[in-house]
């Protein structure tokens, strides 16, 4: 299987595409794409069975890929429009697993410490909580409220406890119906950084993006299904040059309209020779804009309130 270096389903489609140089659908993928707005687009990707799955290293399941434009000078108003294909997207995922009033947990996965990793321990501060109210005072909540309880369990090199350990053992104790689960995740394109929601039904594998693969958080580990909210906020040193080598290229090309060779460079994934050619030694960069504390500010409005609205 390709080493895709990506936790965006929609992107691992593109790359299986190039490096295989195939124009038609990946047979056992169905895809499809919805402009909301100017800023807004929707990518769904479907991993129909066992080919799809293998093609994209992926399960079979849905991921449906939000890409935001100019997040990071965006107003209340373009956050809020953001917010609502959140939503929209995410009731829809919901609704296929459980009735309207089942209870959710929502878990926000990270290291509250580093700020690309963030994320999901700032929107859980975020999400409007009610299993504590509904279960004490139920008299302060319109009938059929939705009990929702959250948390932030930390990482492992602070706890001691994998992740989905300390989530099992909430889970058999509050036995809520549904989980979602906000991670970071990494991706090949620095347009994505903080710019973009995925929603899966997959679950999610911790770290996967990154090469520090912790244990699946999943209905396969949980029994319950798991919603799984990716942000990217990091990309590889290689991505990076990868991109700007396009760029390079494309503005070469803008005065020499033929070039066989820089045709061909541009027309391949570069991504493993230049990653090969950027490690040193054991080395290898992870990196992230000047300006992720902007973007993550703005992603965390866009997700909480995604998810407090579709709950």
């Amino acid at each position: 299987m390709h080493n895709f270096r990506t936790d965006l389903a929609v992107e691992r489609r593109n790359i299986y595409k190039k490096i295989n140089n195939i124009s038609e659908e990946i047979e056992g993928v169905e895809t499809s794409q919805e402009n909301v707005n100017e800023n807004i687009n929707v990518s769904r990707v479907k991993i129909l069975n066992e080919k799809g799955e293998k093609a994209l290293g992926k399960q079979i399941g849905n991921y449906i890929t939000i890409d935001i434009k100019n997040l990071r000078a965006a107003n209340d108003d373009e956050i809020q429009k953001a917010s609502d294909a959140v939503t929209k997207e995410l009731k829809t995922i919901i609704d296929n697993h459980i009735s309207k009033q089942d209870e959710i947990l929502v878990v926000g996965l990270g290291n509250i410490y580093v700020t690309p990793d963030a994320l999901g321990p700032k929107v859980i501060n975020e999400i409007d909580v009610t299993r504590h109210i509904k279960n004490y005072m139920p008299e302060y909540l319109e009938e059929g409220t939705r009990g929702v309880s959250a948390v932030s369990p930390g990482v492992l090199g602070t706890t001691g406890i994998e992740t989905v350990e300390i989530l099992k053992g909430i889970v058999d104790n509050i036995s809520p119906k549904l989980v979602i689960v906000i991670d970071a995740l990494a991706s090949r394109s620095i347009e994505r950084i903080s710019s973009t929601v995925q929603i899966s039904d997959t679950g999610i594998v911790p770290g996967a993006g990154v090469g520090n693969t912790r244990k699946e958080i999943s209905q396969r580990t949980l029994g319950i299904p798991v919603i799984a909210m990716g942000i990217p906020t990091v990309v590889e040193l290689a991505t990076l040059v990868s991109d700007g080598i396009d760029i390079f290229i494309d503005r070469l090309q803008e005065k020499a309209e033929s070039n066989e060779y820089l045709n061909k460079l541009q027309q391949n994934d570069k991504y493993e020779e230049v990653k090969e050619a950027l490690n040193v030694g054991e080395y290898n960069m992870i990196v992230t804009p000047k300006e992720i504390d902007d973007l993550i500010e703005n992603m965390k409005d866009v997700v909480a309130r995604g998810i407090n609205f579709a709950v």
